[in-house]
């Protein structure tokens, strides 16, 4: 079995990039499942029933999300409806949407769980450790393929939930910094671990926004407008092979495409 996870999609060119090059990956690496992560598309903060829509007809199976599920009010009554959406997990109770779903791909089912971590995170969460092993226990059950979306910003903590997993999931690839890590590996247990897939943005940008705005934020402390930049994008991702019998990855390759020429 082949999944394809895309790291987070950042603004108009973030979709535009993934529409350009999704479907020719699809093809060529012959992938069952794509997942991706959609929390900064619209605008660079959030999702909308619209842009999710957008991702979907691009070639996305699942969305997950994270720090910013709440950001666009829209997608609210849209969580509980659509089918193709996650968002974190450990969030508190009674909120809408769900933390994880499953879904039938030709090469056999599939678990995907959103969870997000709690250091340098200014977001209330519960622990994503106990939330995960109840998930993980209840998505075994019908299917030993779980893919772990960890939507986090400190490296430890990453590293620390995919020990944790080792041996229960079938990857755990970090989310949330936009910048692509090294070190891809498969853990003892057979779970892949990649600190973070990085992001689906402009290129000549600070994490996908432009980058001017950023400089002058540091220089002058001010609370200056971010907007994503525009131009020459890159779609970073990581292709998880992996048993559908047992649920053991195979190999793991992350990677990036650069995509230029984007028109609307």
């Amino acid at each position: 079995m082949r999944i394809l996870f895309v790291g987070d999609v950042v603004g108009k060119t973030g979709r535009l990039a993934l529409r350009r090059v999704l479907p020719a990956l699809r093809t060529r690496l012959e992938v069952d499942l794509v997942i991706v992560n959609g929390e900064n598309a619209a605008g660079g903060a959030g999702l909308t029933p619209e842009t999710a829509e957008e991702l979907l007809a691009a070639g996305a199976d699942v969305l997950t999300l994270g720090n910013h599920t709440w950001d666009q009010k829209s997608l609210l009554s849209y969580l509980d409806e659509s089918p193709n959406i996650v968002r974190p997990l450990n969030l508190p109770p009674g909120l809408p949407g769900r933390g994880w779903l499953t879904v039938d791909t030709p090469a056999g089912r599939v678990g995907v769980l959103n969870l997000i971590g709690r250091v340098f995170l200014p977001i209330l969460s519960d622990d994503p450790f106990r939330a995960a092993d109840e998930a993980v226990a209840r998505i075994r059950e019908r299917t030993p393929v779980i893919i772990t979306d960890f939507h986090a910003e400190a490296t430890s903590e990453k590293q620390a939930l995919g020990w944790y997993l080792d041996g229960r999931v079938t990857a755990v690839v970090g989310t949330h910094t936009h910048v692509q890590t090294a070190d891809g590996r498969i853990l003892p247990g057979g779970t892949a671990y990649l600190s973070d897939v990085g992001m689906t943005g402009a290129r000549d940008s600070v994490i996908g926004i432009d980058r001017e705005a950023i400089i002058r934020r540091f220089l002058t402390q001010q609370p200056i407008r971010f907007e994503p930049a525009r131009g020459d994008a890159i779609v970073s991702a990581v292709l998880i092979r992996c048993d559908p019998e047992t649920g053991a990855c195979l190999e793991v390759n992350a990677f990036t495409e650069l995509v230029s020429n984007l028109a609307d």
